[in-house]
C-alpha cells in the first residue's frame, strides 16, 4: 500500500493550485545537491518516539504506587522514588527526565527541518513556497495548541504556553535560519539567549512587601531565589508582567493575574533557541559523513552548553528553570538533547542496530496523533476499559494496583492505534 501523508502542505497546495513560486536561491549545504545524506535518519524517529512515549506514559500513576511503597524491598522503594521523580515535573529549579519532554520535542523540530528543507529543495520547491508552508504550519500549531487547551472549558481558552503553540510561535522564524550556515545558526541561537537574559535581568526586582500569595506563590516558598537570581522568581518576573497585559487582550472568564505553574507566553523566544540547536544538530547529521568528526562537534557543543549553564546557575546569574525557559535551561537541556541524539545516531545509524527500537518508531512516526490522543482520548479510553474489563482487572490485581494497571492498558491501546496507522503507512504531518 502506498504511503499516505495527511499534511498542512496538502491544504496549501489545494488553495494555491500549484506547487512552486518564482524561485529564490537556497544557500548552504541544503542546495548543493552533492550529498545524498538528506534522507531520513532512524535515530531521529527513535528519539521522537522516546519523547512521545514519555509523554504518553503520564497515564501511569506512579504516585499511587508510592502510597504502598512499604510493600516493596528497600531497593524497590528507592527505584520507585527515582521513577516517580523522573515522571514528574520539578517545582522550579532543576530537571527531571519528565522535564525533558518539551525541550526534546522542540529540539527535534529543528533537527527534522534540516532534512526537510534539503528534500524539498531537491524536489524543486522554491524558498517562497516553503516559507508559505512554514507560516501555515505555524498557524496550525498555534491554533491546535489553543484548541486542545480549551477542551472542557466553557469558552476558548486563549493560552500560549502549550508545547504546540510555543513551537508554532517560533517556527516561522526558525525557517528563516533553515538555509543558513551552521555558524550563523549558532550565533542566532546565542543572540536570542543573550537578548532574553537581558529582558529578565533589566526588569526590576519585586519591591519589599510584594504580595506573593496574590500571584499564587507562598510567601516563604523554598524555591525563591535571593540576590540577582531573584529576577527569575516565579510570577514576579518580566515574562509574568508581559502576560498580565498580553493575556487580558483576549476574551476571558476572569482577568488573568498569573499562571499557577509559572508558565509564560514569552518562553517561545528561548524555545526558538532550542529549535535552532536542533537545526544545528540536524545540519551536522545531514552534512558530516565522518562519524568521528560528527561526534566531536556534538560532544564539544554539549560540553560547552553544559558548562555555561552550570556556571550561570552556580553563580546566581541565571537559574536553570524549565517553566520559564531560562537561557541556562536552554543550554542545559540542549546539551542533554545533543548527547541523546548522538548516542542514538551511533546505535541506529552508524551501527545499524535499530530492531530494538520498533516500539518507539511506531510512536514517533505519528507524533502529532500521539499528542492529540493524550489530550482527547485518555479519559474516554479509561472509561471504556473499566466498563468492559474492569471486573477482570479487579479480580486479577490488588486494589492499590488497579489504577496503575488501568493506565498501562490505556498506554497499550494508544500504541496499538499507532501501530495500525504505521502498518498502513498513514502518517499525519503538520
Amino acid at each position: 500500500m502506498a504511503e499516505s501523508e495527511i499534511t498542512a502542505e496538502g491544504l496549501l497546495k489545494s488553495l494555491q493550485g500549484k506547487q512552486t513560486l518564482p524561485a529564490r536561491s537556497i544557500e548552504g549545504s541544503a542546495a548543493k545537491g552533492s550529498n545524498p545524506a538528506w534522507s531520513r535518519r532512524t535515530s531521529i524517529d527513535v528519539f521522537r518516539g522516546m519523547v512521545m512515549f514519555l509523554m504518553l506514559a503520564e497515564v501511569l500513576p506512579w504516585s499511587k504506587l508510592l502510597s504502598v511503597k512499604d510493600t516493596f524491598s528497600a531497593s524497590g522503594q528507592r527505584a520507585l522514588e527515582w521513577i516517580h521523580f523522573h515522571t514528574s515535573h520539578v517545582a522550579w529549579v532543576g530537571c527531571s527526565l519528565h522535564d525533558m519532554i518539551q525541550p526534546a520535542f522542540s529540539f527535534l523540530v529543528g533537527t527534522s527541518l534540516a532534512f526537510s528543507i534539503s528534500k524539498r529543495t531537491r524536489q524543486g520547491q522554491s524558498w517562497e513556497w516553503m516559507f508559505m508552508h512554514a507560516v501555515l504550519r505555524s498557524l496550525v500549531l498555534i491554533f491546535l495548541g489553543i484548541f486542545l487547551r480549551s477542551l472542557g472549558k466553557p469558552s476558548t481558552n486563549f493560552t500560549f504556553d502549550d508545547t504546540l503553540t510555543q513551537i508554532g510561535l517560533g517556527y516561522g522564524l526558525l525557517f528563516l535560519f533553515a538555509d543558513r550556515k551552521p555558524i550563523q545558526v549558532a550565533f542566532g541561537a546565542a543572540g536570542i539567549l543573550v537578548f532574553y537574559w537581558l529582558v529578565f535581568a533589566l526588569y526590576p526586582l519585586p519591591k519589599s512587601g510584594f504580595d506573593y500569595p496574590a500571584v499564587g506563590v507562598p510567601e516563604s516558598w523554598e524555591h525563591h531565589a535571593k540576590g540577582f537570581a531573584a529576577h527569575w522568581n516565579k510570577n514576579s518576573n518580566a515574562a509574568w508582567a508581559f502576560d498580565r497585559w498580553w493575556m487580558n487582550l483576549f476574551p476571558r472568564d476572569k482577568r488573568f493575574e498569573f499562571s499557577s505553574g509559572g508558565y509564560c507566553t514569552l518562553s517561545f523566544i528561548p524555545t526558538l533557541s532550542t529549535m535552532l540547536l536542533g537545526l544545528l544538530a540536524g545540519q551536522w547529521l545531514r552534512d558530516i559523513q565522518t562519524a568521528g568528526r560528527r561526534s566531536l562537534y556534538f560532544l564539544v557543543s554539549a560540553a560547552v552548553c553544559f558548562a555555561i549553564a552550570w556556571a550561570l546557575d552556580f553563580y546566581g546569574l541565571c537559574p536553570i528553570v524549565k517553566r520559564i525557559w531560562t537561557p541556562s535551561w536552554v543550554l542545559y537541556s540542549g546539551a542533554i538533547c545533543l548527547v541523546w541524539l548522538l548516542v542514538l545516531s551511533w546505535i541506529c545509524d552508524d551501527a545499524g542496530f535499530a530492531g530494538w527500537s520498533f516500539w518507539f518508531r511506531v510512536i514517533g512516526a505519528n507524533s502529532i496523533v500521539a499528542y492529540v490522543m493524550s489530550w482527547t482520548m485518555e479519559e474516554w479510553t479509561k472509561q471504556a476499559i473499566e466498563r468492559h474489563f474492569g471486573f477482570a482487572i479487579r479480580n486479577c490485581v490488588q486494589p492499590e494496583y488497579h489504577a496503575f494497571v488501568l493506565g498501562g492498558l490505556v498506554l497499550l491501546v494508544f500504541w496499538l492505534i499507532l501501530l495500525w496507522l504505521y502498518r498502513r503507512k498513514i502518517f499525519v504531518r503538520i
